[in-house]
């Protein structure tokens, strides 16, 4: 029985897990959106937010703890600087998953994860052609 065993194992044994949680909040502070599978984003979530929170709190043991877990020291600073304020006023539920349909090759339910306040960045508009017509 599993009973009070929080958590899904994902087919990996604990340092595989946690080395996958790591990388994958790296990617998400990172990117700020990322594709996976349904059960990894609903695990990767409960990690991300937990950062979130530690970027909000802003102390220096917060900020060393955010160190120890997230691979890159530059994403902790923008985590602290950026992303932090962002979420000031808000208690919880910094990320969102939305279900994307199946993988076509083992048929498994894929998710996107994203922080709340993405934007997605807009499309450059096509400057090599403007500037070839301008020498001509």
């Amino acid at each position: 029985m599993r009973h009070r065993n929080a958590g899904r194992k994902l087919n990996r044994d604990s340092a595989h897990r946690l080395a996958m949680l790591r990388n994958m909040v790296t990617s998400l502070l990172e990117h700020e959106r990322i594709v996976t599978t349904l059960p990894k984003a609903k695990e990767l979530r409960r990690v991300a937010e937990k950062m979130i929170t530690l970027g909000k709190r802003g102390d220096l043991h917060a900020r060393r703890q955010a160190a120890s877990y997230v691979r890159s020291k530059a994403l902790v600073t923008k985590l602290f600087n950026d992303l932090a304020p962002q979420y000031a006023n808000r208690q919880g539920g910094y990320t969102r998953i939305i279900r994307t349909g199946v993988r076509p090759g083992d048929a498994a339910s894929m998710a996107l994860i994203e922080l709340v306040n993405y934007e997605a960045p807009a499309p450059a508009a096509p400057q090599a052609e403007e500037q070839s017509g301008a020498e001509a």
